[in-house]
């Protein structure tokens, strides 16, 4: 696909393409509205733009979208429509030992438990004990800062897979 490609879709077309990416509905809906895109460059400009200054409930749908770094069943389940997209992300999760991978669920759970969402880290070139780490030094953050912190890790995320789908 490409630009073009994307800027011709229907709305409905496009919009689910762009769910791939990330599924605030609030941030697709921005997006849509931006069409059409002179390049890549301009979709990427965009799509910063239309994060930027959401309200908390759009950063938590997105946040949704995501499954729990490590758990399988979460990204069979909730990846389905971005398999594509999105499948290699997690890999080195795959080849994690056990007690890595015990101990990413135990964090993801505190995680969870402190912030009211999941863990959210940009996870391409990381391996799990990396991803690991990044959560246990992010658990003692307050509510806003890690808010702000997964965030910008989806912006990260959206625009990788942006950059993909093209």
């Amino acid at each position: 696909m490409n630009v073009a490609t994307l800027n011709q879709a229907s709305q409905q077309e496009a919009a689910q393409l762009l769910r791939q990416c990330c599924t605030s509905e609030k941030w697709i809906s921005r997006l849509l509205q931006a069409r059409p895109f002179a390049d890549a460059q301009g979709l990427a400009a965009a799509a910063d733009k239309a994060w930027r200054d959401l309200a908390e409930i759009d950063y938590l749908e997105a946040f949704d979208g995501h499954p729990k770094i490590g758990d399988v069943n979460s990204l069979k389940a909730k990846y389905a429509n971005t398999k594509a997209l999105a499948g290699g992300e997690q890999s080195a999760v795959d080849t994690a030992s056990d007690e890595v991978l015990a101990a990413l669920a135990e964090g993801n759970r505190a995680y969870d438990d402190k912030f009211g969402f999941i863990f959210i880290v940009f996870a391409t070139g990381k391996s799990a004990a990396e991803m690991l780490e990044l959560l246990q030094a992010r658990l003692p953050n307050d509510r806003d800062t890690e808010m702000r912190n997964a965030a910008e890790e989806q912006r990260k995320i959206f625009q990788l897979r942006l950059e993909t789908l093209l």
